[in-house]
């Protein structure tokens, strides 16, 4: 078994039930942003909700303020939000508080915590300082780090989906990592839709080689495209690069974003999935990819390098055009079977048992103290400390 489904919660699954039944998650990032911690908050928060668990999500789509972050436009970050968020914090009294993201909205969760010493914990899921490097090369990775690791020192765990990105992490100074791997969903992404109706690449040559995801500069998609391989290269999703990349490598194909069934025969009829980025902190589309019967290849780097090796689902390299070509001869039953360890289900659960709430004889009081000052206070806006 491997550490990432170790970090789900290990072969026994869950172990016991947990006193949290009340959440608030804090995220800056929430539809209709389309990204993998999207679509990995969003389910985790279903499946929470299926087990009885009563989740209050604050987004930047509640009535605040918004303003585009640089360079990506179509997210939106919320500014001014700390007196809602005290308000809410105090009338749904949480069990626990998860802060997803590192943005406004989590600052600003993080002060109203902090502020009230509740305990909360926090997620690592995206390697800002390699992106921002990547779109500011002046800006340099050690002052991105630093900024994390004021974001995330007070919290009391910071979940990270690899063992290769907890290293990273630790080696950063960060001192307080948990394992908390992701999950696939095994009915969307199947290898059932292999070859429906002639299959979707059709009129391709043959193999097809798929990368699928957001089309921007941190992705090092040109790993890919520049790779001399037989049959077609293709792209499936949109970003800010998808231009530039269609105008530079006129012999791939470029999709365009696929979703739901669409997107599930464009996993399936592919013959291997490429994953080029270098800069992953889970790797979501390659598990889905396992999930739809398709090897995958990339380099040894997080991601690849924590799923792939030694279970026979594809092939990782320094030479990406030869981790492609390994992962030809992989058996996609044996890719299926891998994914199908990391459910949801066994992800939601991993994620209650990380969760910090306060202890039961300290929660009452907590809550008696804040609810009091509420009632009594002739005004709206941040509760006195």
């Amino acid at each position: 078994m491997s550490d990432a489904v170790e970090a789900q919660g290990g072969p026994t699954g869950f172990a016991g039930e947990p006193q949290v039944q009340k959440i608030m998650l804090v995220t800056d990032a929430w539809a209709p942003q389309v990204n993998g911690v999207v679509r990995t908050l969003a389910r985790l928060v279903d499946e929470l909700r299926a087990m009885g668990r009563e989740v209050e999500v604050i987004s930047p789509g509640d009535g605040y303020r918004t303003v585009p972050l640089v360079t990506y436009s179509e997210i939106r970050l919320a500014l001014g939000a700390r007196g809602d968020i005290e308000e809410r914090f105090t009338a749904f009294a949480p069990d626990a508080v998860h802060i997803a993201t590192e943005g406004p909205l989590g600052w600003d969760a993080r002060a109203v915590c902090l502020k009230h010493d509740f305990p909360f914990t926090t997620c690592y899921h995206t390697q800002f300082p390699e992106y921002v490097n990547a779109r500011f090369p002046f800006i340099p990775l050690a002052a991105g780090y630093g900024v994390l690791r004021a974001f995330h020192d007070k919290s009391d765990r910071v979940l990270v989906s690899l063992p290769s990105i907890k290293t990273l992490l630790e080696a950063r100074g960060f001192h307080n990592t948990a394992a908390w791997a992701r999950g696939v969903d095994i009915e969307r992404f199947s290898p059932g839709f292999r070859g429906k109706d002639g299959g979707v690449y059709r009129d391709l040559p043959k193999p097809i080689f798929v990368c699928v995801g957001r089309v921007a500069v941190e992705k090092n998609l040109e790993a890919f495209l520049d790779l001399d391989l037989p049959g077609t290269k293709v792209i499936v999703g949109d970003g800010p690069a998808r231009g530039a990349l269609e105008a530079r490598y006129p012999d791939a194909v470029f999709t365009g974003a696929k979703f739901g069934e669409d997107l599930a025969r464009h996993y399936a009829d592919a013959d291997v999935f490429v994953f080029p980025s270098l800069t992953e902190t889970w790797g979501g589309v390659a598990i889905e990819a396992m999930a739809s019967g398709l090897p995958v290849a990339g380099f040894d780097a997080p991601g690849p390098r924590d799923l792939i090796p030694g279970h026979g689902v594809g092939a990782v390299n320094d030479d990406l055009r030869q981790a492609c070509l390994d992962a030809l001869g992989c058996d996609r039953k044996i890719c299926r079977a891998y994914a199908e360890q990391f459910s949801w289900r066994r992800c939601a659960e991993a994620f209650l048992l990380n969760l910090e709430p306060l202890p039961r004889p300290k929660k009452k009081r907590f809550w008696r103290r804040l609810r009091a000052l509420r009632r009594f206070r002739p005004w709206r806006g941040p509760l006195a400390a």
